[in-house]
């Protein structure tokens, strides 16, 4: 058997939780393998809105298991509040949420050294969403970390202590900062007790002994595949790898163990805090997608920078994940478009390319556009693949000749009955 995969091919936001949560009936677990709580996978249905920080998006389904991976950075406090939310929704979990004992733990001190160093950078920060990310995959490479395995040591506390004595340390090379670290500990250890209460795992058995057992797993990730670490535009990226190479360290299975690779795009493009973002507007199109879109950040509030879906980028992304099929998402947002545009190649020193530049940060290229019909009318309530407008099964088929792959499912809505499978 085999582990599909589920992962975002731009900079976050393109509506994995949904299409997550649309498949997970097809499967017995959900698997996520990288990032923290700075992702925020939204679900809505029954006229009802979930957002996910760090529990996996099936676990909204029925007798589905789902598991915390070892690629996963947790926050006991946020993870404790979607548990709350959990419970108030009815949604029983005791014994379906699963926390792989090699997952790292963010610390309260991991917070303040992230809002520390961010605010020191002054006008070059990065945009960090100062959940203590960086901070806690820097102690995890610089194998300083803690993690959920070591809460069962009975020498927990000192190993707690020491690690803080030592970000406490590295933050008073910064200028001060407001931060309640009393307030923000006491909270967490009462996290910690919350999240004792789940079941830990040797996440890396647990997969491979469901996968010989013939279980159906799906791997999802968080983020998007241009805040990958190494592939990204660093140094704008996340801390994790965001691309279908990161399930294989972030769950403990092999290459070859890979199925399909799910791989989800907006129909337009968006990006939250810094950071080049090649086919951004900085006009009422921009402000309109924006607005139309709902573009606002599920984990953080922060209004996306919006613009045009860009091809070359796609291409980039697609290749490095090795993805067999294509999630669009959001194409109701371009019901009013007479003409929408995708930008097809860049102008790299005055040279047209369809490649990616190595520093998209520091290098000269502007994006080239190619105009396609719009279709200029409503989807609400289009949920098989003949009622489409012929302008958008145009635009579908400009998508998959451009990229190679095939558009399986097309979202017309924020509803997960709000999708057309082809």
């Amino acid at each position: 058997m085999a582990v599909d995969v589920l992962l975002g091919l731009q900079w976050g936001d393109e509506g994995k939780g949904k299409i997550v949560d649309v498949l997970a009936p097809r499967y017995d677990i959900i698997a996520r393998f990288q990032g923290g709580p700075n992702a925020g996978h939204t679900l809505i249905f029954d006229g009802k809105k979930f957002v996910l920080h760090t529990v996996p998006s099936g676990i909204f389904r029925a007798n589905l298991h789902n598991l915390i991976g070892n690629g996963v950075v947790i926050d006991p406090i946020t993870l404790s509040k979607e548990l709350d939310e959990l419970d108030a929704a009815g949604i029983d979990y005791a014994d379906r949420l699963f926390v792989a004992r090699k997952a790292h733990l963010i610390l309260p001190t991991h917070r303040l050294l992230d809002a520390a160093r961010e605010n020191a950078k002054g006008e070059r920060k990065i945009g960090s969403t100062l959940k203590g990310i960086g901070p806690t995959y820097m102690d995890k490479t610089g194998r300083n970390g803690l993690r959920v395995g070591n809460l069962e040591a009975p020498d927990f506390r000192d190993r707690y202590e020491r690690l803080k004595e030592k970000h406490l340390q590295l933050v008073g090379l910064y200028p001060y900062i407001e931060f309640d670290l009393a307030k923000e500990e006491e909270a967490w250890f009462r996290a910690v007790d919350r999240l004792r209460q789940l079941p830990f795992v040797d996440g890396e058995f647990y997969i491979n002994n469901a996968i010989s057992e013939g279980k159906k797993i799906l791997a999802e990730g968080a983020q998007g595949s241009m805040l990958d670490i190494d592939f990204g535009t660093y140094p704008y990226v996340t801390s994790s790898n965001t691309i279908t190479a990161g399930v294989c360290t972030g769950l403990g299975i092999a290459p070859q163990r890979i199925g399909e690779v799910i791989g989800i795009t907006k129909a337009y493009c968006t990006r939250v805090g810094g950071g080049p973002f090649p086919t951004e507007l900085h006009d009422a199109t921009g402000e309109f997608l924006r607005k139309e879109g709902a573009e606002f950040g599920a984990t953080t509030g922060r209004p996306r920078r919006c613009g045009w879906i860009d091809l070359v980028q796609l291409r980039y992304t697609i290749m490095l994940s090795g993805v067999t099929q294509l999630v669009l998402t959001k194409v109701d947002v371009l019901n009013k478009f007479e003409t929408i545009k995708a930008a097809d190649a860049y102008r790299v020193d005055g040279t047209d390319s369809r490649e990616l530049p190595f520093d998209l940060v520091h290098e000269n290229y502007a994006a080239i556009y190619t105009d396609i019909e719009g279709w200029n009318s409503d989807l609400s309530g289009v949920k098989d693949e003949s009622a489409l407008p012929q302008a958008c099964l145009n635009y579908l088929k400009y998508l998959e000749e451009k990229l190679g792959v095939p558009v399986t499912m097309v979202s017309t809505g924020p509803d997960r009955e709000e999708l057309v499978m082809r």
